[in-house]
């Protein structure tokens, strides 16, 4: 049902994933709901499609945030450490963080200034990730996600909204060394 769960707000493109069974649980809606796809998507932000947010970049379809939070769920308990390689946006980021508070850490790590800039600003936008910006729980850092991040290392939960996570890795072995770097 991906791809047909569309709205005309948050609310509604979170109940649509949900009735289309791509978000199966209480807390994956609440996280999602909580965070409007609006602020970080620069146009149509409720179709569930892919949106290019420059620098060849895209905001993922909602329906792959939700798969990767449902995916993530048993590490993504409060106060949890979690590293979202390839922000982008921070949309991501900022469900990730709906999930591990209170106490937990989200990072976003973007190699391209303007989209680090871009998430940060984003995250800004609502009042409950701009406080999690203003108090250090969620960052946004410029760096080349493919060594990971050794501050704040070990993480309970990595994340990467890149290609490579969703579409799957032809060289398992490039994978697992990605895999042993980002611990």
């Amino acid at each position: 049902m991906a791809w047909r769960s569309h709205g005309t707000t948050n609310a509604s493109l979170v109940e649509s994933l949900h009735r289309n069974g791509l978000i199966t649980t209480s807390r994956v809606a609440t996280a999602m709901a909580s965070i409007d796809r609006g602020h970080f998507s620069p146009s149509e932000p409720y179709q569930d499609r892919p949106q290019s947010i420059g620098h060849a970049a895209t905001i993922s379809a909602p329906h792959m945030h939700a798969n990767a939070a449902e995916s993530l769920l048993p590490f993504l308990q409060p106060g949890a450490k979690v590293l979202d390689v390839g922000s982008g946006s921070g949309y991501l980021t900022c469900v990730l963080a709906a999930l591990v508070m209170p106490g937990g850490t989200v990072v976003g790590v973007e190699h391209i200034e303007a989209l680090r800039e871009m998430g940060e600003r984003n995250a800004g936008k609502s009042e409950v990730s701009r406080r999690w910006l203003e108090e250090g729980m969620v960052r946004f850092v410029k760096g080349d996600g493919r060594l990971g991040w050794k501050e704040g290392a070990p993480w309970d939960a990595i994340v990467s909204c890149l290609p490579l996570c969703f579409v799957g890795v032809a060289d398992w072995f490039a994978w697992l060394r990605l895999t042993n770097v980002l611990r």
